[in-house]
């Protein structure tokens, strides 16, 4: 039992309540944007807040280890307890524990990066990722939001919406690739419905010039890819190579994905 009871009278307004999460989420955005500390003072200008309330929350968070300081300046990022939690939730979700025995195997077997991927607001995510022994690497950064167009996986991750619906989610920056090519949006949804009907996608040289993604569906309950297996390799795979590993991703997603 709670040593004291909170009435109605002393519980804040729903608007302040509101605003006081509203602000925890936009720093753990922006630290999460940064993937570095950051002081502050920046973090309100960047988000347009008052110091005062960034200074209480941002002590608040940091007494529950949310989030700490990293320097005398006063710089701060995320907290321990932010890795319990993402520990706690990797070892409990289903799919996430699944998809990394998966990712293990992927990897060791074929040589090749391997990434369990997502859709996160308009944007694609690698949620985990394992390198393979060969001495061709791909960076891939977990968290970092990447335009869909740029990928594989976004076409097959947008596969049950419509063309209206997708064409309202991308931003249009995001048809202009890496490279400084841009990407027809008839095109791109072209690719979305040839996506859907395959049952996978395969893209050569769009975040980089030098890799080729291959991506396969995990789907939930209702048919809907929830997440993708991919593999990145590089461009000049040939073509029966890049068969194989395909239906290996293919295999992998099948047994990740929800009975229908």
């Amino acid at each position: 039992m709670l040593s004291k009871a909170v009435t109605k009278a002393e519980a804040p307004p729903a608007s302040e309540r509101q605003s006081g999460v509203d602000r925890v989420v936009d720093i753990f955005e922006e630290l999460l944007r940064s993937r570095a500390p950051v002081r502050v003072g920046e973090l309100a200008r960047r988000l347009g807040a008052p110091r005062s309330t960034l200074y209480n929350l941002v002590n608040r968070l940091v007494a529950a280890d949310l989030l700490e300081t990293t320097d005398e300046d006063g710089a701060v990022f995320f907290g321990r307890a932010i890795q319990l939690y993402g520990a706690a939730y990797a070892q409990t979700n289903p799919l996430q524990r699944r998809a990394g025995e998966a990712l293990d195997r992927l990897a060791a077997e074929t040589d090749a990066t391997a990434q369990l991927c997502a859709l996160r607001g308009n944007k694609y995510v690698v949620l985990d990722s394992r390198n393979g022994r060969g001495l061709f690497r791909i960076t891939a950064d977990v968290g970092v939001p990447v335009p869909l167009p740029w990928t594989a996986s976004g076409r097959l991750l947008l596969g049950h919406l419509s063309p209206g619906d997708i064409t309202a989610l991308i931003p249009p920056e995001d048809y202009r690739l890496p490279d400084g090519r841009t990407l027809a949006p008839e095109s791109f949804l072209a690719d979305v419905a040839r996506a859907r009907e395959d049952g996978h996608c395969v893209t050569l040289g769009l975040s980089d010039r030098f890799t080729c993604c291959l991506a396969a569906p995990v789907r939930d309950a209702r048919g809907r890819t929830a997440a993708t297996l991919c593999f990145v390799v590089p461009v000049d795979r040939d073509e029966g190579e890049r068969r194989g590993l395909l239906d290996r991703l293919r295999a992998a997603a099948d047994a990740l994905s929800d009975p229908a």
